[in-house]
């Protein structure tokens, strides 16, 4: 793994959140984007070399709406950026873990999978790389 990339947050009221982090990290978000394949639309702010993504759910039955209701908001997944996602996710599976989505593609630019929490001490954790 090359270093922690972000972390994903779900909200309920993207507009509420973005606001907190503006507060909190004293930056303005650098970016929206929706993925309609994930029903989801994601606020990006830059921390350093990492980056807090908010994630706001635009379905009820997507993932995020979908650990809101069961989970409420709240951290939702840790990411990693890898150099080669297919050799990354082989080699981690190899070892025993369990790809549940990926690879596909992802906010910000980004080739991405997800590796099954019950793996990972109950911590959704997501791999990615930088889409060429």
């Amino acid at each position: 793994m090359k270093r922690l990339e972000h972390l994903g947050i779900a909200v309920a009221d993207l507009a509420s959140a973005e606001k907190i982090f503006e507060d909190v990290l004293n930056v303005k978000p650098y970016k929206r984007e929706e993925v309609a394949d994930e029903g989801v639309i994601t606020s990006f702010f830059q921390t350093g070399d990492s980056k807090v993504e908010l994630l706001e759910s635009t379905t009820d039955d997507g993932p995020i709406g979908r650990h809101i209701a069961k989970r409420g908001p709240g951290l939702h997944h840790v990411a990693f950026l890898v150099d080669d996602l297919e050799a990354e996710m082989a080699r981690l599976e190899q070892e025993g873990y369990r790809v549940i989505s990926g690879p596909k593609d992802g906010a910000d630019n980004k080739r991405i999978a997800f590796l099954h929490p019950s793996d990972t001490a109950k911590v959704l954790v997501e791999l990615c790389e930088e889409r060429g």
